[in-house]
């Protein structure tokens, strides 16, 4: 099994609880509908009530300078309605935008240019404004996901940052990463560290949920003198319920597709000296075939292996294991990954998407926070705790 390295996923919440509206190498470098962001999202809001007193923006001020491209027209009062706002560049054209829920704030859809003048018109007042000249320190905001790519279940939404944001500057970060499934499904942000942040549901995907993702940090202050460099955006799809359980006591795993049991294959796992990890992961990659090398002088091997799938960055996956079949169903002897037939490894790498659940139960080793995507490796209660924005 390969040494651990915990790599940093390359990619970027109303209160925190938010609507959504072995064997191998190190981790590679790097309708109702929901949103989620770091306070609250843009969604069209109520219209007003008839006493409520009238909508004014608060923020910017009317002739304000050097506003950051990230800006949102804050207002108060009233909550207002779509058409109750006009938002244009300097030369009249529209920009488009919309409204958090809670009606705070209007959000535009694209960071703002830089050094242009904006207008922006509320209950028929009217200011005007002009953003900063780009200035600072440029960071990065990536991810390893694809953009109108299907995947499954289980699947966190992974964004990385190029440098570490401060902690006291990740609430505002999180405000600021913005999430709608349709249809709309409740979950939240989880930061591993101060490059690295996950989001995942309260429970598993529906099958054939509408992701779609803003990480709005263009031009947004990440913390001293760095700003985001542009906005991180993708439009995803979840597919069919695709659920693989290994259990260690009968060395075979069980893969349901909707609920319903399809194939139960026979396995082996991790030996004693190298085992697998017990917990609830999902595929991270996919491939035909890749060299695993060893990292372990006292047990090297080099060996072209066909059908993997990882499932930790420590090089745990599962793979087709022809010169293990004799044992599989009945012994260990792996250095920690899943063995299968080379015919069941190449039929469940037809089937499964990156994000997939891979749950292991009953090996001496349990899983290893943050070796690999263990979102699901917490219950929801202890999970919410890692969102910088507390969880109502």
């Amino acid at each position: 099994m390969k040494a651990y390295v915990r790599a940093l996923a390359t990619a970027a919440t109303i209160g925190g609880l938010v609507l959504i509206t072995g064997c191998g190498a190190g981790k590679p470098s790097a309708a109702a509908s929901s949103t989620s962001g770091a306070g609250s999202s843009p969604a069209a809001s109520n219209s007003p009530s008839p006493t409520a007193s009238p909508v004014t923006i608060t923020s910017p001020t009317d002739g304000a300078t050097n506003v950051l491209t990230s800006t949102e027209i804050a207002l108060s009062g009233a909550t207002p309605t779509f058409s109750d706002i006009t938002f244009t560049d300097a030369t009249g054209a529209p920009v488009s935008g919309s409204m958090r829920p809670d009606g705070t704030s209007w959000v535009p859809s694209s960071q703002l240019k830089y050094a242009t003048a904006y207008t922006a018109t509320v209950g028929g007042k009217k200011i005007t404004f002009t953003t900063a000249a780009k200035t600072g320190k440029s960071v990065s905001a990536s991810t390893p996901l694809a953009d109108g790519q299907v995947y499954g279940v289980g699947l966190p939404i992974v964004i990385t940052f190029g440098s570490s944001i401060p902690a006291a500057q990740r609430a505002a970060v999180q405000q600021r990463l913005l999430v709608t499934s349709t249809p709309a499904q409740v979950g939240t942000w989880y930061w591993f560290s101060g490059t690295e942040v996950h989001y995942r549901p309260q429970n598993y995907w529906q099958e054939g949920t509408k992701i779609s993702v803003r990480a709005g940090v263009g031009g947004l202050s990440l913390g001293g003198t760095s700003y985001g460099a542009k906005d991180l955006t993708m439009n995803l799809t979840i597919g069919d319920k695709i659920v693989m359980t290994t259990d260690n006591a009968t060395k075979t795993m069980t893969v349901t597709q909707h609920d319903q049991v399809i194939k139960t294959i026979p396995v082996s796992l991790g030996k004693a000296s190298t085992p697998s990890s017990s917990g609830n992961m999902v595929v991270m990659t996919k491939a035909e075939s890749e060299i695993f090398t060893s990292t372990d002088p006292s047990d090297p091997y080099k060996e072209k292996v066909y059908w993997t799938q990882r499932i930790t960055w420590s090089g745990q996956f599962l793979h087709a294991a022809p010169w293990s079949v004799g044992s599989q169903g009945r012994n260990n002897v792996s250095h920690g990954c899943t063995n299968m037939s080379t015919p069941n490894a190449k039929w469940l790498f037809g089937l499964t998407h990156i994000g997939d659940p891979v749950i292991v139960k009953g090996t001496p080793r349990p899983l290893d926070w943050g070796n690999g995507w263990t979102d699901w490796d917490k219950p929801w209660d202890q999970y919410v705790k890692g969102s910088a924005i507390p969880v109502s």
